[in-house]
């Protein structure tokens, strides 16, 4: 016996199986199952992901939308970094003409490349489509971060850079006389006639180092003989002229520095240099040192050649002067290092060059001074050898740097 309604479900069933009004039934089926879906889930307020949606890889489009809009920030971030360093440029200071070593303060970005097709940015990296956003432009690097220092050359010699530190003093303990050396040594001068720096200028001639050069007995017999005949005991030539430098730098530190150190007596020295009407300053030199802001080997440099020449002109120590001695490098004048000297004895250095001229004697006797005073750099219009070398725009004065 037939079911009721069985002849019903036959015919919706060869229906179904039709293929055209198959498949659109199906189609109706999907698109309404998943219609049901969507109601449920905006009942349930889709407060949670369903565990196996996400395991399948099946998120909502507003989810998918916020991952690829995080990844894209991160890989414009990442390609603005590449880019800044790969393009960052180096700085490069413009430097004014004439002065000595130094350059201008002022700084300027070397201009970027542009693109071929004249846009203002720079061509997109690698690997983007023709159709992409053109990516953001270059983040410049900081002024003065990773930057390669230019190096200060000397014409024909090697470079030099200046890597400031704070300096020791020039005579460490080791090399300070001991007092009773000292007593010792005034007592003999003053009992022979003859100065304490030029015995002692002999004794150091000799290479006689050291807290205690000689005993009192060695000073005896060398302040008689010194007493007697000076040529006797000093000659000529080199040795001669050693004595006669070391002599006048004992003199411009005075005995008592040697004692106790040239920082402990940079103070009294400092005085004695504002205070003598032979020694020229420009004020805001006159400024620098009572700040204390010039090193103790510029100070006694200056009384090393008022004593040698008797008179001596100072144009530039600290203020006043340039910051870059050459693109992105610091002059040693900002570090109280150096002083421009632009007259001594009354003759200006400029138009007196020449050799034998009073430039040529004061970059000598400059060399001449003890190793612990010695510069690093003396520039003129002469090269006379060691540190001494010239430049064309040091034509109306010596610079001295240590």
């Amino acid at each position: 016996m037939r079911q009721p309604g069985s002849r019903g479900l036959r015919t919706l069933v060869h229906t179904l199986l039709r293929p055209r009004i198959g498949a659109a039934a199906l189609v109706f089926v999907f698109l309404a199952g998943a219609a049901l879906a969507g109601g449920y889930s905006a009942l349930a307020g889709d407060t949670a992901l369903d565990p196996e949606a996400i395991s399948l890889g099946l998120l909502s489009d507003s989810t998918s939308t916020g991952d690829e809009s995080t990844t894209s920030t991160v890989t414009e971030e990442t390609t603005t970094a590449e880019t800044s360093t790969e393009v960052a440029p180096t700085p490069t200071t413009t430097e004014a003409a004439g002065g000595d070593e130094t350059g201008s303060g002022t700084t300027t970005e070397a201009p970027q490349p542009g693109p071929s097709d004249g846009s203002d940015g720079p061509p997109p990296p690698s690997g983007e489509g023709a159709g992409s956003e053109p990516a953001p432009g270059p983040v410049l690097a900081p002024k003065h971060h990773h930057v390669r220092r230019a190096p200060e050359t000397a014409e024909g010699g090697s470079a030099v850079v200046w890597l400031h530190r704070v300096l020791p003093d020039p005579t460490p303990a080791a090399r300070r006389l001991s007092p009773a050396f000292a007593r010792d040594l005034r007592l003999t001068a003053k009992r022979s006639g003859v100065r304490w720096n030029l015995i002692l200028a002999v004794l150091r001639a000799r290479g006689h180092d050291g807290r205690v050069p000689a005993g009192s007995a060695k000073l005896e017999r060398l302040a008689e003989r010194l007493g007697a005949s000076r040529r006797a005991v000093l000659g000529r030539g080199e040795f001669a002229a050693r004595v006669r430098a070391l002599s006048r730098y004992n003199r411009a530190v005075t005995l008592r520095a040697l004692v106790t150190g040239l920082e402990a007596a940079k103070p009294r020295l400092e005085r004695r240099v504002l205070r003598d009407p032979r020694i020229h300053i420009y004020p805001g030199g006159r400024v620098d040192i009572a700040l204390h802001h010039v090193d103790v080997r510029v100070i006694v440099l200056i009384r090393y050649l008022r004593i040698t020449f008797r008179d001596v002109t100072v144009t530039s120590l600290v203020s006043g002067h340039r910051y870059y001695a050459r693109p992105g490098v610091v002059s040693a004048h900002m570090y109280g290092l150096a002083v421009d000297v632009a007259a001594l004895g009354g003759v200006s250095i400029a138009g007196h060059q020449e050799p034998g001229d009073v430039t040529e004697k004061a970059v000598e006797a400059i060399l001449l001074l003890p190793a612990e005073l010695q510069p690093q750099q003396v520039i003129s219009l002469l090269g006379l050898g060691g540190r001494s070398f010239p430049l064309a725009d040091h034509y109306d004065h010596i610079h001295v740097g240590f």
